[in-house]
């Protein structure tokens, strides 16, 4: 059994990325619901996406030069094979210029990685003044600890069984304070499965579940950021 939060998880499970019924199911889901908060791209415009893993957000990045930045390298082969310009890399330490990205993509990324002021930090240097950070995360709550492991990993669609740790979770108020700190201004909502979508695909493991936008952030929470 693998410890959480083990990025051999990946691994594991490199053959399942786009298998939209799969263990990733939910991945898929929160990566159009990410894709509804990216601005319309100017010419040459530049999405670096971190923690890219399969690259679920290539079709959500059209008319963005995507690259994608992860760890894992079995990840980055299936990232590259959807056209992401994919390269193996730490999120707190990210191998390109100042001031490079019109768009940064962080999504379910702070989760799984500590200290998050370095990768603040270097999400708000990559960005371009004006250029928006979109991300999403799960918060530090008792209602996300048991409705998001306890009871999420045991349920269809729900996140691979230990590939969280609670511990890591991040309160909101934390992130927007860090954002606030390298002079990005965020703002937030809840997300939340659609109830009869997510009714469907239990019962058949096929269609997609759309995240519903909600105001309670006590679970999974997403938002965007703009660099002064």
């Amino acid at each position: 059994m693998r410890p959480r939060n083990d990025l051999r998880q990946y691994d594991d499970l490199a053959d399942t990325w786009w298998d939209d019924g799969g263990p990733f199911a939910a991945l898929h889901w929160l990566a159009e619901a990410r894709g509804r908060l990216v601005p319309s791209p100017g010419p040459g415009a530049v999405a670096v996406d971190l923690g890219t893993g399969g690259g679920l957000m290539a079709g959500h990045l059209d008319g963005y030069h995507h690259v994608g930045l992860d760890l894992t390298r079995s990840a980055l082969h299936v990232a590259r094979r959807r056209g992401v310009m994919a390269a193996q890399a730490d999120v707190r330490a990210v191998p390109l210029a100042t001031a490079s990205a019109d768009l940064v993509v962080a999504g379910e990324l702070f989760e799984h990685v500590r200290p998050l002021e370095p990768v603040v930090a270097e999400i708000a240097r990559v960005l371009r003044p004006g250029g928006v950070v979109v991300f999403d995360t799960l918060n530090d709550t008792r209602f996300a600890r048991t409705a998001l492991v306890t009871i999420a990993e045991r349920l269809p669609g729900g996140p691979p069984p230990r590939i969280h740790d609670p511990a890591l979770f991040v309160a909101p108020d934390h992130l927007r304070a860090l954002f606030a700190a390298q002079g990005v201004d965020v703002t937030m909502h809840g997300l939340r499965p659609s109830i009869r979508e997510y009714l469907r695909f239990a019962m058949t493991r096929r269609g997609p579940v759309t995240m519903v936008r909600i105001r309670s952030l006590n679970g999974v929470y997403a938002g965007t950021g703009r660099k002064r």
